[in-house]
């Protein structure tokens, strides 16, 4: 079997496009999740046996911030579980074109799973709220469920976008187009987006007013985002129609 210096220099040639993605992402995630894929590879694991992995990081984590009383441990706990999930799920496309395993069975499963976690993301949130925050935090309530339809508004409008360009570009047969260039100023704007910079709020857990002003910060960001790329979404899909 190779050296996991030679997988992860394999690895490295088998990255998606930096195009669309935050500096998080590129910069701190997808090496992470090489990280994470070389081992798996040396492991002998499936890609979807990681996917799975991912999954049983990021929803115990969740699971413990409904559960459990927030504080400064749980915070750095709930982070931690979060990221390596993050990362695991970065980790399970890379070992796939790595391997040559991957399949509409992985790509479902990953999908599946990403939207498992943006549900329950907001609803443990909205269920500490009620557990463990002040009686005055009643009206907070609705901000999780303001936060949850943005986000799985956003999974799913940017998903069918996906699959409709795709299927677009199928039917139009144009081939040869060069992709543009990634840009570093939308890798920075992108930021706020970025679910593992999201993850960083639940480090603010030990503290119910600094966990209160993130998280709406955060969820007035992501509605701007949702709204700016409804927008970008729809007249792309549009220009795709043909004549």
């Amino acid at each position: 079997m190779e050296s996991t210096v030679a997988v992860l220099r394999e690895l490295r040639g088998a990255q998606k496009p930096a195009k669309g993605v935050s500096l998080y992402s590129r910069y701190v995630n997808r090496p992470a999740g090489r990280i994470f894929a070389a081992a798996a590879y040396r492991l002998g694991m499936t890609p979807n046996q990681v996917t799975l992995v991912s999954a049983a990081f990021t929803f115990a984590a969740l699971a413990s911030v409904a559960l459990v009383r927030p504080g400064w441990g749980l915070a750095v706990l709930v982070y931690l579980g979060l990221a390596v999930g993050f990362a695991l799920d970065s980790a399970d496309g890379q070992l796939a074109r790595l391997t040559g395993r991957g399949g509409p069975d992985g790509e479902w499963l990953d999908h599946v799973v990403d939207c498992a976690k943006m549900i329950l993301v907001h609803t443990v949130v909205l269920i500490s709220f009620h557990r463990y925050f002040g009686p005055g935090s009643d009206g907070w309530l609705l901000l999780p469920l303001g936060f949850l339809f943005v986000a799985v508004l956003t999974f799913c409008a940017g998903l069918l976008r996906e699959q409709l360009g795709k299927a677009a570009a199928r039917a139009a047969s144009t081939g040869g187009v060069p992709a543009a260039p990634a840009s570093r100023l939308r890798a920075v704007v992108l930021l706020p987006a970025d679910y593992g910079v999201f993850c960083l709020v639940f480090l603010l857990l030990g503290d119910e007013t600094a966990f209160h002003i993130g998280y709406a910060a955060l969820a007035a960001v992501h509605a701007l985002f949702l709204v700016a790329f409804l927008g970008k979404w729809f007249r792309e899909l549009r220009a795709l129609r043909a004549d």
